[in-house]
């Protein structure tokens, strides 16, 4: 059976032209959202990665606050950094296209022509890293365990499967619920995990025990909360196929924790770290200017990137009843001046963010039309009007601090909303409560940034404090939803799917450990996001991400922040990377120990 089925790969190999539409039960070897893989099936690497770079050496890294998990699949506990190099998914993921999946464990595939279902078939070397076989047990066992055990995101994209059976013990199929375009590829990124391991071993429980994998690396040495060390393996399975070539270079990669950014920086100064990037534009201003840079022994570089920008915000808990009127958050984020921040405190530096998708064909513009007001119109009763005549827009000031006109419409926008200043503090009329909230932070660098938004909030009688506790209960009060505000970058790709249910639904609303952080519960949210899930090409997938972005800014969760348009990166001249960095920015899988 798996000689004859690996001969039917060789043949569809010879026969398949490259992104042709799939009829039901045609062999790919790659599967792209939409339209056409950039890779033939006769791909030999990845053309960011280069497949004749040395191999050995060491790779140190940072990584700030703590960890106590080596799960990264369960919410409870923090897990380690790097454990990607030890778990592989069913497919890989090309970081040049927008999304598009190429073999891994999975050597080939078949997809329904509407998408209902996919099978996967196993790569027959595919092994863990006990040298036992990857079979069709395993894959439904990691299906069944990430969909009933698995974090909110995993038990949400998995129960959209209504049917998994093996085909043979190297064949996998998963029929799914209609309407969802993307769920071949989200399963094609499935985690694979060993029934065997975890008859021993319990799932749902954190543990620093290293864990059994297919990677490339191993857990080799853990210090609890400090360092965590991954030894290449000499004997991974898949050091030859055409998606690893190139990649995984180091003969060790090793994360150091440390207390803030500050002191990871001070580290990697030293030379006891051999790269960072760096997203703090103070410190990328004047804190790399030091005698090894000026001799060139570090290189610092700003490598630009294709990928959206994501929302970085304040965000505000609406499931407090503080937040819980459009007014008052609008007239929060009235406070905020950009401009003044970014010149004093930012070496204007930053681009202020004003969508979900800055830097990509995906950010909402001016007015909706065509596609998108197609798909806002039949919303127009539940969406503001303004939404329908004008732009949304973010405030801008001269820089001078002086904010006294914005601060006079949002005095307007709180007292519209039941709010008055008494005795030099904001007081609801209705029951006398008193305005004043908590913003929480894991790294100290923000208090800079917002003590000037928090005297701002002062001038219209809110108290607004900032708490800056360790990531362990950061993590924790930030999964069960247990703050007032909190500081937060949703990621965004060239290809949203999905993962907008785990960020935006009502669903994710009230599941603990969701990224749905702000308690957004609109059905129009969840219904464009349902339209951007099963878009079927890719001009709808572009109407439908600029009008769920446009309802979400219109929507006032938070206050929109700031964002970098390149990737500053720092590292010692001893690390080497290839001249082009792929679409989505540099990839660290890519570089190597240089040999001079």
């Amino acid at each position: 059976m798996v000689l004859l089925r690996r001969l039917m790969v060789l043949i569809a190999g010879f026969i398949m032209v490259a992104g042709s539409e799939s009829t039901a039960g045609e062999m790919q070897t790659a599967l792209a959202m939409h339209g056409d893989p950039a890779y033939p099936p006769d791909m030999t690497h990845f053309a960011y990665a280069d497949p004749d770079a040395p191999v050995g050496g060491a790779l140190r890294l940072t990584a700030v606050g703590t960890f106590d998990n080596l799960n990264p699949y369960i919410i409870l506990g923090v897990p380690a950094q790097g454990l990607g190099l030890v778990f592989e998914s069913l497919m890989e993921r090309s970081q040049d296209e927008p999304f598009t999946l190429y073999p891994l464990i999975a050597e080939s595939i078949e997809v329904a022509d509407d998408r209902s279902w996919i099978t996967f078939h196993i790569n027959p070397e595919a092994r863990f890293q006990d040298g036992t076989p990857v079979t069709a047990d395993d894959i439904l066992f990691s299906w069944r365990t990430l969909r009933d055990e698995g974090r909110p995101n995993t038990r949400t994209y998995y129960s959209e499967v209504t049917e998994a059976e093996a085909l043979d013990s190297l064949s996998v199929r998963f029929t799914f619920r209609g309407g969802n375009w993307e769920m071949p590829l989200i399963m094609g990124l499935m985690p694979v995990l060993s029934e065997a391991y975890f008859e021993t071993h319990e799932f749902d429980k954190t543990t620093l025990q290293p864990p059994l994998g297919t990677g490339p690396y191993r857990v080799a040495q853990v210090d609890a909360g400090q360092r965590i060390v991954y030894q290449r393996d000499p004997d991974y399975w898949g050091w030859d196929l055409p998606v690893n070539r190139g990649r995984y270079n180091f003969d060790q990669i090793s994360f150091t924790y440390f207390r803030d950014a500050n002191a990871a920086l001070q580290a990697f100064l030293a030379g006891d770290i051999d790269a960072r990037f760096e997203d703090d534009e103070t410190r990328w201003a004047t804190g790399y200017d030091t005698p090894a840079a000026r001799r060139g022994d570090i290189i610092t570089e700003e490598v630009e990137h294709g990928r959206p920008s994501g929302m970085s915000a304040l965000v505000f808990n609406t499931r407090r009843d503080l937040f819980d009127d459009i007014r008052v958050r609008e007239a929060l984020g009235l406070a905020f001046d950009f401009e003044w921040t970014n010149k004093n405190l930012l070496y204007d530096a930053y681009e202020r963010t004003t969508s979900m998708f800055d830097n990509a064909d995906l950010a909402s513009r001016g007015l909706p039309e065509g596609m998108e007001l197609a798909l806002l119109e039949p919303y127009r009763d539940e969406l503001p009007p303004e939404l329908f005549s004008e732009p949304f827009t973010l405030p801008v000031t001269d820089g001078s601090g002086q904010l006294r006109q914005q601060l006079q419409t949002a005095r307007d926008l709180l007292s519209d909303a039941g709010w008055q200043v008494i005795d030099g503090t904001l007081t609801r009329t209705s029951d006398g409560r008193t305005f004043d909230f908590e913003i929480l932070l894991d790294d100290s660098r923000w208090e800079r940034i917002l003590l000037p938004y928090t005297r701002n909030l002062a001038r219209l009688g809110i108290t607004a404090r900032l708490r800056t506790v360790d990531s362990a209960q950061y993590q924790l009060r930030r999964s069960d939803f247990d703050f007032d505000a909190i500081v937060y970058r949703w990621g965004q790709s060239l290809s949203p799917g999905n993962e907008q249910f785990f960020y935006w639904s009502s669903q994710a609303a009230d599941s603990p450990g969701s990224r749905n952080y702000a308690g957004v519960t609109d059905p129009v949210v969840d219904g464009l996001i349902t339209k951007l899930v099963d878009a079927r090409d890719r001009d709808e997938l572009v109407a439908a991400a600029r009008a769920l972005d446009r309802v979400l800014l219109w929507g006032r969760y938070g206050v929109p922040l700031f964002h970098l348009e390149v990737d500053n990166v720092a590292r010692w001249s001893t690390i080497e990377r290839p001249a082009t960095s792929p679409l989505y920015g540099p990839d660290i899988s890519t570089w190597w120990q240089s040999q001079n």
